[in-house]
C-alpha cells in the first residue's frame, strides 16, 4: 500500500492565512511563511497554498509570497489561485512551486489541463474541485465556491484525468470547516473510477477523521487547515495515531 500523505493548506487572502466555515466567515490564522516553515519541520508531507480570492478578484497569485514560503520549506509545494494560462504556471514554478492547482480556469477552459500536462508534465497539474452535494448530486463551483456550474463531480474528475491531470484535490463545501469528517462516500466513488491520486479536503476535526478518510474514503492524501493552524491537531501526533491504526504514513 502506498503511504498516505498529510497536507496542511494555507488559504491566503490579502497576504495572510485565513480559515472559514463552508467557504465563508473567514478569520485570521497566521503568517503563511511562519506556518509553512513550522509544517515542514513538523513532518507534513506536502504544503498547499491557495490564493482563495485571486480568481474572484480577477488577478494573479502573488509570486513574491510563493517565493518566500518556498525558501522556508523542504517539502513538495502546490500553489493555486488565478492561474489562467501557461505563463502563470511558468511564473509560479519559477517562484518555487512544485505543482499548480487549477479550478475555475479549468472549468472555463478544460484545454488548460491538456496544455499544462503536455508542457510541464501531469505531475505538475492538480485539478482542484470545490463541490457541493445538492438535490441533483455533487455540483462543482467556480470562484472560491461562489458560482454553481453544470459540472458534476464524477464526470468532471474523470474528464480531467483523461485530459492529463495528475491529481484531484476534492473539497466538499458541505463539510468545509465544520469538523465532522470528510465526504467519504463521495471520495470512495472517486477512488472507484479514477486511477490518479485523490486528496480529501473539507471536514477534518479530529484524528479519527483522517483515519476514516483513508480507510473508508480510500483517499491518497488528507488536507486540512484550521485543525493544524490553531494547534488542535499536531502533525507528529497525528502520524503516530495513524500508524497505530495500521495506516501507512511517511
Amino acid at each position: 500500500m502506498l503511504t498516505k500523505r498529510i497536507i496542511p493548506c494555507l488559504d491566503i487572502k490579502d497576504g495572510q492565512t485565513v480559515k472559514g466555515t463552508n467557504f465563508v466567515n473567514l478569520r485570521q490564522a497566521g503568517d503563511p511563511v511562519e506556518l509553512g516553515r513550522a509544517y515542514s519541520e513538523q513532518g507534513a508531507d506536502e504544503l498547499v497554498f491557495l490564493d482563495i480570492t485571486a480568481s474572484h478578484e480577477g488577478r494573479k497569485t502573488f509570486a513574491e509570497l510563493v517565493t518566500r514560503i518556498a525558501a522556508n520549506i523542504n517539502i513538495p509545494f502546490t500553489v493555486g489561485g488565478g492561474i489562467n494560462e501557461l505563463s502563470d504556471v511558468d511564473r509560479l514554478l519559477n517562484a518555487g512551486a512544485d505543482k499548480v492547482s487549477i479550478n475555475s480556469s479549468a472549468i472555463r477552459n478544460p484545454e488548460l489541463i491538456n496544455d499544462i500536462a503536455k508542457n510541464f508534465g501531469s505531475q505538475v497539474c492538480v485539478l482542484a474541485v470545490d463541490a457541493k452535494q445538492t438535490e441533483n448530486g455533487w455540483k462543482c463551483y467556480l470562484n472560491g465556491g461562489r458560482i454553481e456550474t453544470d459540472k458534476e463531480l464524477l464526470s468532471w474528475t474523470k474528464e480531467a484525468q483523461e485530459r492529463g491531470a495528475g491529481e484531484i484535490l476534492f473539497t466538499s463545501m458541505n463539510h468545509d470547516g465544520v469538523k465532522t469528517g470528510y465526504a467519504n462516500e463521495a471520495l470512495a466513488e472517486l477512488y472507484q473510477q479514477l486511477s490518479i491520486p485523490v486528496i480529501a479536503s473539507g471536514g477534518a476535526g479530529k484524528p479519527e477523521h483522517f483515519r476514516d478518510t483513508f480507510l473508508v474514503g480510500k483517499a491518497d492524501a488528507a488536507l486540512a487547515a484550521s485543525v493544524f493552524h490553531f494547534g488542535e491537531i499536531k502533525i507528529p501526533e497525528l502520524k503516530s495515531y495513524l500508524c497505530a491504526e495500521g495506516i501507512n504514513v511517511r
